[in-house]
């Protein structure tokens, strides 16, 4: 006769899961990774700042599976395009582009979270608001130009 589980041990075929999963630790040790590095380049410019931000989200982006990179590549061009005031930057191991120290918008690769699409995110520091309900993130599979207007519009107003 089979046993039940005890309430010290969880039943984990019962899709219980505690803990998190390899691919949210992986965030977290690059979360890591860039508070260190940020921490590392005190005592550098503002300008020598940006440009080093930029060179590790260029190389992130570098390292992306070609489908995410294509789509990461893009979105790169268009924010600094639509709204040349945000900063790049590295968040969670994904690039991203912040006014004053805090995320705006963001790229999420479908290879991060092994995900059937990349995503462009949209943070609560987002101009967006539009009535009581407004989306804060959109599915990316490839862009057409009328792709890449809809997002420099978004870009532009998520600015401010």
């Amino acid at each position: 006769m089979p046993t039940k589980p005890s309430a010290k041990t969880p039943d984990k075929t019962a899709g219980q899961h505690d803990g998190f999963t390899a691919e949210e630790r992986a965030a977290m040790k690059a979360h890591a990774q860039e508070q260190r590095k940020t921490a590392a380049r005190r005592g550098l410019s503002r300008a020598e700042k940006e440009a080093a931000a930029e060179q590790d989200v260029l190389a992130k982006i570098a390292e992306m599976p070609e489908s995410d990179r294509v789509l990461a590549e893009r979105i790169h061009d268009i924010v600094k395009t639509a709204a040349p005031d945000l900063t790049p930057k590295l968040w969670y191991g994904m690039p991203a582009y912040a006014r004053d120290g805090k995320v705006v918008c963001h790229f999420q690769g479908a290879y991060k979270f092994k995900t059937r699409y990349a995503t462009l995110g949209f943070s609560d520091q987002a101009a967006l608001d539009d009535g009581a309900v407004w989306p804060t993130a959109y599915a990316l599979k490839e862009l057409s130009a009328a792709d890449e207007q809809l997002i420099s519009a978004l870009v532009k107003k998520a600015a401010g």
